[in-house]
């Protein structure tokens, strides 16, 4: 079987499509992540320029451990002269200030009072200065990369759920400085090459982005050091957890209204489809009466052009079933004059004294107007009961005397049959007309016996039977015979409509109007007539539910 989505569930599913909406939003916010982190990175690298530029050609503050090469021009005194006269590198020691007792280049040893203090001057919040020379001896450190602890305070419910759907930054990692792992950087590295370097590390546990950036001091034309500035990412994740909270709770109200609106669209416009649907479906009432369809019926929309095509299709149907239903009162006033006509001409022959042989024809000739005059007379009879039924007041009686007087009188009319009656103890009191019960009750036994075998037993029962509305009672015709076929569910009492195999010349004319005038019989009494296979699977009962008066 085919999967039913109904439209809201359509509709549910093509606003998934919305969420292109949120995913492009991230998709932006990383994106600026990664230009606040280049921005970042220029700005600690100018900050390791700035302070740099401070250590330029003050190579004793860098404490190398080997003397300088510069060039130096051929009039030093006790220097040959180069060819040409050209100036000449040689090996000039310069001023290196000798170590200081107990220093040995290591983190937190030896460090430089004056390089410290000059980092102390250029120190940035969050922001980590660190000096090696080109020996990679950290000559002084200033600066802490952890923020300042922000005062505690009780989180809310909303900031808290937000915690845990976007992390804030750590406030607690290791930033110990180890000076033989960041010493061999490929920033510092580089920077001792000459030129600025980034990189971008995580904190030993794993819990913090670093970004370091680093310069070269230089002295004359040879590097001498190198100066180094750090920083965490905190600001920058502070900085996308802001944008994606605020991404969080646009893209939630956006879906959150897109998916209202759409679900309060789907509900409207399913439930203007459904109304049409059930208005279609009670379009032809129980009596087979065609009436219009009024939802949507002034609508400007596709459903408002159904609607108006439906409605236009059953005035045609409805004026199609009142030619019908006149049909039957036409022919039988138009047929009588002509078969009087005949019946007298045939008559006058019998009169003539016609040879013996030509009274056979005679007499077929009457056979067949004396099927097509009950024909009329059906005809007429279930004209006349629809007009009938209009005048007739309805009045209180025993149901139950009108079923044993007239099963009596059954056991005499069909003595090929047998009947089994089952009534009530005391009376079955319904509002009607009795004689009209009688006419239903004869329609009934009668299309019960056509189906019937010689000395089978057709039972006749009335019961009580409890309903939401109150009490009714249950009238049940059965007899054994052929099972209803499928397709004349819910077609059996309709007018013109019958079972029955097509018969011999001679058989009785059936045009399927006694089940259609115990309909209307049943309707006036304000019940319902039923026909269905009987659960024993070997024949046919109808049942006719009338309200208790």
């Amino acid at each position: 079987m085919r999967t039913r989505l109904s439209l809201r569930a359509k509709l549910a599913f093509v606003s998934l499509v919305l969420l292109a909406l949120p995913w492009a939003g991230y998709r932006y916010v990383s994106d600026l992540e990664g230009y606040l982190l280049e921005n970042q990175q220029q700005a600690l690298l100018t900050t390791a320029r700035a302070v740099a530029t401070a250590l330029h050609e003050r190579p004793l503050l860098m404490r190398l451990s080997t003397p300088l090469r510069r060039p130096v021009p051929e009039t030093i005194a006790g220097e040959t002269p180069s060819p040409g006269g050209a100036p000449v590198e040689t090996a000039v020691p310069m001023p290196v200030e000798p170590p200081r007792p107990g220093t040995s280049g290591l983190a937190g040893e030896g460090r430089d009072g004056e390089v410290e203090a000059l980092l102390q001057g250029a120190e940035r919040a969050n922001v980590r200065l660190w000096v090696v020379n080109r020996d990679r001896r950290v000559l002084g450190v200033s600066g802490s990369l952890r923020p300042p602890r922000a005062k505690a305070g009780e989180a809310g419910l909303w900031r808290r759920w937000l915690a845990r759907v976007i992390p804030p930054p750590p406030a607690d990692f290791d930033d110990a400085f180890d000076a033989a792992v960041l010493t061999a950087g490929a920033e510092v590295a580089d920077a001792l090459l000459g030129g600025g370097a980034v990189r971008v590390r995580t904190s030993r546990d794993g819990k913090a982005v670093i970004a370091s950036a680093a310069h070269p001091v230089w002295a004359g034309d040879s590097v001498v050091g190198a100066v180094v500035a750090e920083a965490t990412t905190h600001s920058i994740l502070a900085v996308r957890n802001e944008a994606l909270e605020k991404l969080l709770v646009l893209a939630v109200t956006v879906l959150s209204g897109v998916s209202v609106v759409l679900l309060g669209f789907a509900t409207r416009v399913s439930g203007r489809i459904r109304r049409l649907r059930d208005e279609a479906e009670g379009a032809v009432d129980a009596k087979g009466r065609i009436g219009r369809l009024t939802t949507a019926s002034t609508a400007g929309d596709e459903i408002g052009d159904l609607s108006r095509s439906f409605s236009t299709v059953l005035t045609r149907l409805a004026q199609h079933h009142d030619y019908l239903e006149s049909l039957a009162s036409r022919l039988s006033h138009e047929l009588r004059t002509p078969v009087a006509v005949v019946r007298s001409s045939l008559e006058n022959l019998r009169l003539q004294g016609m040879p013996a042989d030509a009274m056979v024809y005679v007499d077929r000739a009457e056979d067949g107007l004396g099927r097509l005059s009950k024909i009329l007379s059906r005809m007429a009879e279930a004209t006349r009961m629809e007009a009938s039924l209009a005048a007739t007041e309805r009045e209180p009686y025993d149901l139950a005397a009108v079923l044993r007087d007239c099963v009596a009188g059954y056991r005499l009319a069909y003595g090929a049959h047998r009947f089994e009656l089952r009534l009530p103890e005391g009376p079955a009191r319904v509002a009607g007309a009795p004689d009209l019960a009688a006419q239903m009750l004869d329609k009934l036994v009668s299309n019960a016996a056509d189906f019937t075998a010689a000395g089978a037993v057709i039972e006749v029962g009335l019961e009580p039977m409890p309903l939401a509305t109150g009490m009714a009672w249950r009238l049940t015709v059965a007899n054994p015979g052929p099972l209803l076929p499928e397709a004349m569910d819910g077609k059996l009492f309709h007018s013109m409509v019958s079972v029955r195999q097509a018969g011999t010349a001679d058989a009785e004319p059936h045009l399927g109007l006694g089940l259609f005038v115990a309909r209307l019989i049943a309707e006036f009494h304000g019940g319902t007539i039923a026909a269905g296979n009987r659960p024993t699977g070997d024949g046919v009962s109808v049942t006719v539910d009338l309200p208790a008066a």
